[in-house]
């Protein structure tokens, strides 16, 4: 992990035309030193959203409200679905990994503007997925008192998806969905045609093929169903969001870049619903099914396209400051939370808030409550303080 002191985000692009070293295509560059706002805000959105997971604020919200309620029934969908089916807090992950890939198109497209050969670009990405993957095994390397080591922590599996897309990334756009369709068909012989005794049951939780890769890696397997080899359909969400960002970069007018990731958005959707209602492959975020990650990666793909429509078409910009800055430290604070809030952090905001406000009588779940969001304004305020000083944390 690196330290840029007044950092240039990757969002953020130099005027040029240019030719790639295939001579696919000329990428043109929305603007001189431009910001994609729509992309800093999604980035950004998704991290607040994080940051909140973090201080446990939405489950102390869905136990202490009424089942059935409207309350309940929103905090509901911050929660994973438990097998076969959808939440929001499920599209989560993809948005996290489809982010990265869109950002990564703009850094590539500025590097090779600038002269900077594909070794020296290779060179990076691997360095940048041995640090992500580091990270990732460390953030899940402590368990209670003992040492752990699992592979499925949301950085381990985007240090993959990340060098998966960067290999890929001079491919014409259609050659790149086309591979990242042949990884969901692979993902799906693997489930459905290796019959390993007691890891045979393609879709069922604790005995599909995923499981048994998990025992092989790491010697245990997942008590909430998370498998390892999620990183390989998943890697089509990177993928796709390098796609939508050479869109954005190449194509000739708004309407055009917005109607080919709007396209592709509602494509992937309708493909992946259809799958799972027709009883052919159910949609489930733990083991990533083709289904899912279609419909995941087609809501990831209309989001993009809105806000960009919202936001850098239409000049709506107003109150963006609060969610960029969190995003511009995305790594750094996703880390924080992770390692130091979820292991003492909260912990010590809930005692001190509890020791001065219980007196006044306000009842405990209120106390959780205001504990959390406590604990949310120190993060957010953490960012504001590297935003102010110009400092980034980058892979």
């Amino acid at each position: 992990m690196s330290l840029v002191n007044n950092g240039e985000p990757t969002s953020s692009i130099q005027n040029a035309n240019f030719k790639t070293n295939d001579g696919n295509a000329v990428l043109k560059t929305i603007g001189a030193g431009a910001r994609l706002a729509s992309l800093d805000f999604y980035r950004g959105f998704v991290m607040v959203l994080l940051m909140l997971e973090s201080t446990e604020l939405y489950g102390h919200i869905l136990h202490n409200s009424e089942p059935g309620s409207f309350i309940n029934s929103l905090a509901v969908q911050f929660t994973h679905y438990p097998w076969h089916g959808l939440h929001f807090w499920d599209l989560i992950q993809p948005a996290f990994m489809f982010i990265a890939g869109t950002a990564m198109a703009f850094s590539l497209t500025k590097q090779t503007a600038n002269g900077r050969s594909w070794n020296h670009q290779a060179s990076h990405a691997l360095k940048r997925s041995g640090w992500l993957f580091f990270w990732g095994v460390l953030d899940y390397a402590v368990r209670d008192n003992h040492l752990s080591f699992e592979l499925w922590d949301v950085l381990t599996q985007l240090s993959f998806t990340m060098l998966v897309a960067f290999l890929i990334f001079r491919w014409k756009p259609f050659y790149q969905i086309l591979f990242s369709i042949g990884l969901l068909i692979l993902i799906e012989c693997l489930y459905r045609f290796i019959k390993i005794p007691g890891f045979d049951q393609p879709f069922t939780d604790q005995h599909n093929f995923g499981n048994y890769v998990d025992v092989l890696l790491m010697n245990k397997i997942n008590n909430g169903g998370w498998v390892a080899i999620n990183c390989i359909p998943t890697a089509a969400h990177t993928i796709w969001g390098a796609v939508a960002g050479k869109w954005l970069l190449s194509l000739p007018d708004y309407k055009s870049k917005i109607k080919h990731i709007l396209i592709f958005g509602i494509i992937a959707l309708l493909i992946g619903y259809g799958l799972d209602i027709s009883s052919i492959t159910p949609i489930i975020k733990r083991i990533a099914t083709t289904s899912f990650t279609l419909v995941s990666g087609g809501y990831c793909l209309i989001a993009l396209a809105l806000l960009y429509f919202w936001i850098d078409v239409l000049n709506h910009k107003r109150f963006l400051l609060f969610f960029t800055i969190v995003g511009m430290n995305s790594i750094f604070i996703y880390l924080f939370f992770e390692i130091v809030v979820s292991r003492w952090l909260r912990e010590y905001i809930y005692t001190i808030v509890n020791g001065v406000i219980s007196p006044v009588g306000i009842s405990e779940q209120a106390i959780l409550i205001i504990a959390a969001l406590t604990v949310f304004a120190f993060e957010w305020c953490l960012c504001f303080w590297l935003y102010r000083k110009k400092i980034f944390f980058k892979l």
